[in-house]
Order: structure tokens, then C-alpha cells, then sequence
């Protein structure tokens, strides 16, 4: 089994935020965190120094390589900055 994890910490939701599927539309300053196993990749998102994650829309996605679960995981922190309720973007979408 192999497997790797992200996170960026500080990056603050654009105007509509981000839209989760356990609480909704989350804003301000995120957490924003993706693990990859397996050919998967999973993305979770935090108010920055909380305890609950929540799952951000459109997670889990196929992503075949760790490698490009490394620029997924930027692609998603790209997407939570621009805001107007993000979800997950496509792999291979590379960032913005």
C-alpha cells in the first residue's frame, strides 16, 4: 500500500468559499488537506486551527500517481482561493 498527504494551512477562501459535503459552505481562513492511497486521492478541508475536517465536494477522486496527487493538492488550495463555493477540481487540471 503505498500513500501520501498534503497540507496548506493559511489560505483563505475566496468571495462564496467552499463548498463541503458535511457543513456547507465554509469561509475565511482554511485548512486544506489531501491524502493519496492507492490511486485515490481524498480531500478534506478545516477552519485553520480547528479540530473538525470536512469533506470537500467532489471527494474522493481517481488520481493514478502520487506525483500528480502532489499538483492535485495545489490545484484544490488554487481552487479554495478563488472562492464562489469550490469544489474539487479535475485531476490534471494543474494549478491556476
Amino acid at each position: 500500500m503505498s500513500w501520501a498527504s498534503w497540507t496548506t494551512s493559511g489560505v483563505f477562501a475566496g468571495t462564496g468559499g467552499v463548498r463541503t459535503e458535511e457543513a456547507g459552505i465554509l469561509s475565511g481562513d482554511l485548512t486544506v488537506h489531501t491524502t493519496w492511497s492507492d490511486g485515490q486521492a481524498s480531500v478534506a478541508v478545516q477552519y485553520s486551527g480547528s479540530t473538525d475536517w470536512f469533506t470537500l465536494t467532489g471527494s474522493p477522486v481517481p488520481c493514478p500517481s502520487e506525483e500528480e496527487s502532489r499538483t492535485f493538492h495545489q490545484s484544490v488550495v488554487e481552487a479554495v482561493r478563488a472562492g464562489e463555493g469550490a469544489t474539487v477540481p479535475p485531476v490534471g487540471a494543474g494549478p491556476a
